[in-house]
């Protein structure tokens, strides 16, 4: 094969390559989409997906309230067990 026959076939090739990206890429970005309820292909799946995570970040809140809050009590019956004083002794004053 001659060299210019090689070198158009390469030309050709990516060409091709770098004219036909950008509609496969714009394809297979509306197949995508096409399965899609109407109110998530749009800005309105942006907005429920926010709504979404706001309120994920909220329950991940009150989780951690709640862990803290059980961290807090085991603390302290730790503490008061701590302090009080042997079962086998008794007090002496």
């Amino acid at each position: 094969m001659p060299p210019e026959a090689l070198l158009l076939s390469i030309l050709i090739v990516g060409g091709g390559f770098l004219l036909l990206r950008p509609i496969v890429a714009a394809l297979s970005d509306r197949i995508r989409h096409k399965n899609l309820p109407a109110d998530e292909a749009g800005a309105g799946g942006y907005a429920a997906l926010a709504d979404d995570l706001r309120a994920v970040r909220q329950d991940l809140a009150d989780l951690a309230e709640r862990v803290d809050f059980t961290e807090r009590m085991l603390a302290k019956q730790r503490e008061n067990e701590r302090l009080a004083a042997p079962k086998g002794e008794a007090r002496e004053r």
